[in-house]
């Protein structure tokens, strides 16, 4: 409940500060300037979330320290493995204040996908414009770059994410 709350509380402030329009598209697309995610990866090079437009996109919030967190990166390393050679794409942001925890994680849980990270923690700016509150949160976001689901798990996860790689 709590994390509805959190995705419409985000979607409500969003919908305000847009600009006013005769017909105002309520959908929420990472190319929005408020949501733009510029971090350092592993190798200390700066990515950003929208270079994976056109790709069905998991964006993960996590932590090292986060035990939830890593038993979904179990399964996360899974659903990887199977839809990335078709154009899904995971971009992992780490909330950790010690990157060598961090890189210990990624090597430790097998992750391959796109890892950046905030390490200023609960502080992180980008945390707060995506309104994290808690992790492990996610973020399911289509080929145009338009959320169209929160914090998907298991069957459900794969079965949007499959629905989504088929879709033109």
């Amino acid at each position: 409940m709590k994390r509805i709350l959190s995705v419409f509380l985000t979607a409500c402030c969003l919908w305000m500060a847009a600009p006013a329009t005769a017909q105002q598209n309520t959908d929420i697309y990472i190319t929005d300037p408020r949501l733009q995610i510029r971090l350092p990866d592993v190798k200390g090079d700066t990515t950003s979330l929208v270079s994976h437009k056109g790709k069905v996109i998991l964006l993960d919030f996590w932590a090292s320290w986060c035990m939830p967190c890593r038993v979904s990166n179990r399964k996360l390393v899974k659903l990887y493995d199977k839809y990335k050679s078709k154009g899904f794409e995971i971009f992992g942001v780490s909330l950790d204040e010690d990157r060598r925890d961090w890189i210990k994680a990624i090597k430790f849980d097998k992750i391959s996908w796109m890892q950046v990270i905030d390490d200023r923690g609960w502080k992180a700016q980008t945390g707060i414009d995506w309104n994290i509150s808690s992790i492990p949160t996610s973020f399911l976001i289509d080929k145009q770059g338009r959320i169209v689901a929160m914090n998907l798990e298991g069957k459900e996860l794969e079965n949007a994410v499959k629905k989504l790689l088929d879709a033109p």
